[in-house]
This record gives C-alpha cells, structure tokens and sequence, in this order.
C-alpha cells in the first residue's frame, strides 16, 4: 500500500511538472485586425484557432476593432509600445507603416517559402525597397463594373476584357441618354486609370511627378470624361465623391464605375439589375491594371518573433485563404486559391471571373508615395471643379503637385 501511494505520489509530481513545463512552452500571441462585423470576427477568430491546430504550443489572440479606428489607433499604439505581435496591414498603406514591421526576406530564404504561389502584384505591394514586410491574404485589380440591363436596354455589346479606351467611351457615349449617364468617375480614379494607360504619376525616384506630360495627358482623358464628352457626371468636393458615384450606379442612373472586387458581396444586395465586370480600358499597349491587399506583418517590438512568423505562414496558407474564398471574405492572394472565391463571390456576376483573370494576368502593384492619403485628399478637393470645366488639366496638376510638396 505504501509503494502504491509513493507511486501515486510520484505521478502526481510528475504530472505537475509536465504541466508546468508544458505552460512554460506555450506562446501567447496578439494580432490585431479590422473587422466589419460579427460574422467578419468569427472569420478571423477561425484562422487564429487555424494557428493552434498547426502549431499547439502556439495561441493567437485578436484584438479587433473598426476600419478608419484601425489606422488611427495604429500610430498611437506604436507610439506607447503597444503593437500587437501579428500587425494586419494594408498594401496601399505601406509606405507610412513598414517601419513597424520586421523585414521577411531571410525568413522567406531561411525556410523556403514559395512566394511564386501568391500574385507578383500584391507580393510587390507589400515590399518596399524589394524587402517583403507582410505575407498577402488578398488581393483585387481595379476594374469596371457594369449594368447588364442598362447595356441590352441600349443595345450596346457587352464589353470584354481587353477592351480599348475608343471601345470604353464609345459605349458611354451610347449609354448617356435621359438623364442617365455612362460612366461615373471620382477623383481617386485618376491613379487607377492613369496607370491602366500606362502614363506615370511617379518618377523613376518614387517621388511624385503629376506635372509631366503623360501624367497631364492622363489627367486630361480622366476630367474630359465630364468636362467635355459628358458621360460622367460632375461630383461634389470632397472624400464623399466616390460613395456618391457607387450610390448612383446602384440606383441605376450610372452604367459603369470603377470599383475592386471587395465590393461585390455588399452589392448584391442593393442592386435590382444584373452586374457585370470587365476590365479597365486599356490604351494603345497592353493593360496595367494595379491591384491593392491586405497582410499579416510581424511587429518590430514583438517578444516571439519566431512564434508569429510560424503564425502568419499558417494565417496565408492554402488552407486559410481557401476557407476565406469559400466564405466569400476575400480574393485569395495565392493564384490557386482563387476559383474557390469565384464560384462563391462572382457566381452570379457576368463575366466576373473572367474579368479578375485577365486583370490579374496584367497587373502591377499601386505606385504610391509615402503620402499618398494626402494627394488622393488633393484630388478629392482639385478634380471636381475642374470636371466642371473651372480649371484645365495642366493647371489642375501643377496646383495639386505643388500643395503635396508643401
């Protein structure tokens, strides 16, 4: 009896010290992410539980909060040292935050990850100087959506990716009619189409250069759009303009916007006609349709950089974002991964996978600068009067050019 209960005794303590051990073992990480909703938590808390099944030494916990409270917490939370150890960050928001992240690239060589798995375009927009500092989740070209309804009403093709900037305006030209207009264009527009067209904005250096002629020259397709054909209508000042376009396309009185994939699910909804996609209008060369995602990074404070590096391989595996394609969340950033989002998101859409494909086949990452917010602000301000025909092109630049470098 005396045996059994040393035995008993010895088991316990042992058991006690596994568990101790076992405790000292298990890494407890912080990832913040926004979310618009409770079942958009629920997605990102299944990936995170994704992390322990991986690795079960390995928590992750989210902290979580709004779209525009996300990047105004962000620099304060830095500021009192406070980053979580898995930072979600935006492509086109980059230039202003890579400095909080650690750089991946030895990571990505020590352990062979395939970063050939994933769309150049995004992988592209989140590096800076060729370092990669986020691992993609997603990733959305730029691209036109249409009324189907409004098109055979008019009796205008349907576009198909590849289409020209003659084919473009042309079927606006057509479809602008009793109080109804083609196409709707908002001053942020201007990026985005001026690098389908393959005019630069954005010398060689990465500084801004609105003043060139090719960027001019692009500036001046974008505001003719209202200004002199016409088949867009005039927007009001201000960073409401591209709310104010979608809302009009919804409503039906505009057949074409310019808008990315992430706005389909909320869209089907709110419209009572059938949508389709295509591509943005190309110029004389091949198409440069620029793209913009979202990542995890790992922050420069974290204490278990280790830890969140194995995190985040597993937050992009093929596993997770086929599960984020399948719930509609996002596009996948690895090319295999994208026709499960396809038949899911784009099933009822018109040629919408086809129009992702070909935009994707041609895509290149978002040239921005590191202030970008503030010319695209400038834009918003700068654009609309000259759509009512109150400043040309070249003045519209010069001025916008010289308050940005103020």
């Amino acid at each position: 009896m005396k045996v059994l209960k040393k035995a008993l005794l010895l088991a316990a303590v042992g058991g006690s010290l596994f568990a101790t051990a076992a405790s000292a073992d298990q890494v407890n990480l912080t990832g913040q992410m926004w979310t618009g909703s409770e079942a958009d938590t629920k997605t990102w808390q299944h990936l995170a539980d994704m992390v322990s099944v991986k690795h079960p030494d390995i928590k992750v916990t989210l902290q979580t909060t709004g779209w525009v409270d996300y990047w105004t917490r962000l620099p304060v939370l830095a500021a009192s040292g406070q980053l979580a150890d898995i930072v979600s960050m935006q492509s086109l928001r980059m230039p202003n935050f890579y400095s909080l992240l650690e750089p991946l690239n030895e990571r990505i060589k020590a352990d062979k990850l395939d970063i050939g798995a994933f769309t150049p375009s995004i992988i592209g927009g989140m590096s800076v100087d060729k370092e990669l500092y986020g691992l993609p989740y997603d990733v959305g070209p730029w691209v036109i959506y249409y009324n189907q309804d409004a098109f055979e009403a008019a009796g205008v093709p349907l576009p198909k990716p590849g289409w020209s900037l003659a084919e473009f305006t042309d079927a606006a030209k057509k479809l602008t009619k009793d109080g109804n207009y083609g196409f709707g264009v908002a001053p942020v527009n201007y990026s985005v189409m001026a690098s389908a067209w393959g005019d630069k904005y954005i010398d060689d250096a990465g500084q801004l250069d609105l003043v060139n002629p090719a960027a001019i020259a692009a500036a001046d397709r974008v505001i003719g759009f209202a200004a002199k054909d016409k088949i867009a209508p005039l927007v009001p000042s201000g960073n409401d303009a591209g709310t104010v376009i979608q809302g009009r396309f919804n409503s039906g009185n505009i057949a074409m916007y310019v808008d990315g994939p992430w706005s389909i699910i909320g869209m089907k909804d709110q419209v009572k006609f059938k949508v389709g996609l295509t591509t943005l209008p190309r110029d004389a060369g091949e198409l440069a349709a620029v793209t913009a995602g979202s990542g995890f990074g790992i922050s420069t404070t974290s204490q278990n950089k280790d830890a969140a590096w194995k995190a985040i391989q597993v937050l992009t595996s093929p596993e997770a974002l086929s599960y984020l394609a399948e719930k509609g969340r996002a596009l996948p950033a690895r090319t295999a991964a994208q026709s499960s989002w396809y038949q899911v998101a784009a099933k009822d859409i018109t040629n919408g996978g086809e129009a992702l494909d070909y935009s994707l086949a041609h895509s290149i990452p978002y040239a921005i600068t590191s202030n970008w917010a503030a010319v695209e602000n400038l834009f918003n301000q700068y654009f609309p009067p000259a759509f009512a025909g109150s400043a040309d092109a070249k003045q519209t630049m010069e001025t916008i050019q010289s308050l940005a470098q103020q």
